[in-house]
């Protein structure tokens, strides 16, 4: 009977944001309550469980889940190593075990570590020694390092953007790991590093250009010998010195198959590379647009504040724009600031207030905006997810009018791309002429459906699409579009263990 170990350390984060993640921005769960909670929700180890649960010898050892419970700034170094320390002894306690499943995001940070999940692994081949197969599923926003790819068997990867196929993934990784347990492969990954950062609707992999090169990957994973095969286009807005894009293929045992599929891969990307950027509309133009909008809802895509890729969410630029210009249209904006939740609980529903909004995490961006409003709801802030039916958390959260601004303001950042937040707290983005979305792509049905128009603005945030704006300084140069003239000498690493 196998005994497959389960753990998960998962964030993202945005180094641009100056305010620290922490542990309490971590759900932590261990034992029994790690399978309890992720066999009610479609997301990777769910799949991953559904798989293990379904094969009557296997025997699944649950030691440690660690969840963002959204993204955020760089995670503070007393939080990491708190984290690290659990995840380790965790897998010190658990008892022998023939392999070994890993859920991980890949765009994690600290302080003073800058790969954790590689450390992570590095440090868990220590305990568990060479022989353990490990199997690490990934999100194709994160950074595939050396020392995730030197400690691993084979990594599995998102196949969708906007991400739809998180339980699927799981699976997919589960599969492969039972193989590798019962000695059937062999597996050898190749992989392509790839000097670009990108962004935009061509990531899109239903309709973009990016879908051409995951349609490869998909394809060689169903070849007798493909076994796993992806792109990770990083995430741009977590600054470290491994952060690029990268395409890489695990087969059974054929070096030669893996390199040649990996470097297709490679190249259909870096022909489309160009046009994986995305055009934004100044706030000036924003304002027009809005204005002259008499079609139905109209979507304003503030991705700089984008709070699952790491944003602070505190932006209220996109407010002030409009309450400047005059504009009248009622207006649903999600906004992150504890102070002002405090003060309207205080002074209770139907109360009148005065407050200043936003510019509570991130003032070098933004400055704090004093409205006059209405209390209308105030929460807990806790709900589940409409995506995949997860346990979120805003903390306290009130929703105010400010004439006719609807503002759902949250005292902790939590995941915005889909619609839950704004639905448990009353609000349809339908019953408003404008929608702030602070996410860079929903899912197709959430918003751009039905919406009149999808209006992407160049707003400043920690997670901006314009990104050379933003001021990296760790990662690999050049790389476009930070650097002009890059060109792109396609080198294959190949890792078998």
């Amino acid at each position: 009977m196998p005994k497959i170990l389960i753990a998960e350390c998962k964030q993202e984060v945005s180094t641009f944001n100056p305010h620290l993640s922490s542990y309490d921005d971590f759900a932590v769960r261990k034992g029994r309550k790690l399978l309890d909670y992720h066999r009610t929700v479609r997301n990777e180890v769910g799949g991953a469980l559904e798989v293990f649960d379904s094969v009557r010898d296997v025997k699944v050892v649950p030691a440690y889940s660690a969840f963002f419970i959204t993204s955020g700034g760089t995670l503070a170094k007393d939080a990491w190593d708190q984290i690290a320390k659990e995840f380790l002894d965790s897998i010190r306690a658990a008892p022998p075990v023939d392999g070994v499943y890993f859920s991980m995001h890949g765009a994690m940070a600290s302080e003073e570590e800058l790969d954790p999940e590689g450390w992570l692994l590095a440090e868990t081949r220590k305990i568990l020694g060479e022989d353990i197969p490990i199997v690490v599923s990934l999100d194709l926003h994160g950074i595939l390092t050396g020392q995730m790819l030197q400690h691993s068997d084979a990594v599995v990867v998102f196949h969708t953007y906007p991400h739809v196929d998180f339980f699927e993934t799981g699976q997919r990784a589960a599969r492969l790991l039972l193989q590798i347990v019962a000695g059937d492969v062999k597996p050898v990954t190749a992989n392509v590093p790839i000097p670009a950062l990108v962004r935009g609707d061509e990531l899109i992999t239903d309709t973009g250009l990016f879908g051409d090169s995951i349609c490869i990957a998909q394809v060689v994973e169903t070849n007798p010998r493909g076994l796993s095969a992806g792109m990770m286009i990083g995430n741009p807005f977590t600054d470290v010195p491994e952060l690029q894009t990268n395409c890489f293929v695990v087969t059974d045992n054929d070096p030669e198959l893996a390199e040649r599929e990996a470097l297709k891969i490679a190249g259909t990307f870096w022909t489309n590379h160009k046009a994986m950027q995305m055009p934004l509309v100044s706030m000036k133009e924003m304002v027009e647009i809005v204005k002259e909008n008499e079609r139905g809802t109209i979507a304003l895509v503030d991705a700089a504040d984008a709070t699952s890729s790491g944003a602070s969410g505190d932006s209220n630029v996109i407010l002030r724009s409009l309450m400047s210009a005059g504009y009248s249209g009622r207006t649903l904006i999600p906004i992150v600031d504890k102070e002002t939740v405090q003060a309207a609980f205080t002074a209770g529903i139907g109360a009148k207030i005065r407050a200043t909004v936003g510019g509570e995490i991130d003032p070098e961006r933004f400055r704090p905006l004093t409205v006059q409003a209405t209390v209308r709801l105030l929460s807990d802030g806790a709900f589940s997810s409409e995506s995949f039916g997860e346990e979120w958390s805003a903390g306290p959260t009130a929703v105010l009018e400010a004439k006719n601004f609807t503002l759902v303001i949250s005292s902790r950042a939590v995941n915005l791309y889909d619609r839950s937040f704004f639905f448990s707290h009353g609000q349809d983005p339908k019953n408003f002429a404008a929608v702030v979305v602070k996410s860079p792509h929903c899912q197709h049905h959430m918003y751009a459906e039905w919406c009149s128009e999808m209006v992407y603005v160049d707003a400043p945030g920690s997670s901006s699409a314009n990104l050379p704006s933003l001021g990296h300084t760790r990662c690999p140069r050049p790389i476009f579009p930070l650097d002009e003239n890059v060109t792109f000498d396609p080198q294959t690493k190949i890792y078998q263990r």
